[in-house]
């Protein structure tokens, strides 16, 4: 498989992102409960095609990243978090992931973000492995944050200077 494609997502990426997003849907990385029909809509108001990075080969969705601001405040608006990232199954292990890492880390900095940070699951040893060999380093540990499966899941919080 060639090197991945990366763009800002579009309004017509909407129903693709979705159906991925679905699709990637594990205990591993989500806290929230599996979606279930009727789905929301993937954008937002809060999240829009500006806040997503894609991961394309061949033309088709491989994967996405969510780039936003950690907080509302002003105080904070030198700092981005990734907050949402998702590789289609039939993707992994061709580095969209780290693609996507990269790209996130790049556009933030072209943005003028001092920082980039993230939050983690515990017991997600592949996402924490690559975050680590991107440069990502970690700042904390809230134990026992979420009970996800009937065991409770450490939320790792980390971080880099860009």
């Amino acid at each position: 498989m060639s090197q991945p494609h990366i763009r800002l997502a579009r309004l017509d990426d909407e129903d693709g992102l979705a159906r991925l997003d679905r699709a990637a849907w594990s205990t591993l990385h989500a806290v929230q409960p599996e979606p279930l029909p009727p789905y929301d809509p993937f954008f937002s108001e809060r999240f829009g095609p500006r806040d997503h990075l894609v991961a394309e080969f061949d033309g088709r969705l491989a994967g996405y990243v969510r780039i936003a601001y950690p907080t509302s405040l002003a105080a904070n608006t030198h700092v981005r978090q990734i907050q949402g990232l998702a590789v289609a199954g039939e993707a992994r292990g061709a580095g969209v992931g780290r693609a996507l890492v990269r790209a996130a880390v790049e556009h933030a900095r072209k943005a003028g973000a001092r920082r980039m940070t993230l939050r983690v699951l515990g017991h997600n040893a592949p996402a924490r492995a690559l975050y680590e060999s991107e440069g990502f380093t970690v700042e904390g540990v809230l134990p026992e944050e979420f009970l996800l499966d009937g065991k409770y899941v450490d939320d790792i919080l980390m971080g880099q200077a860009l």
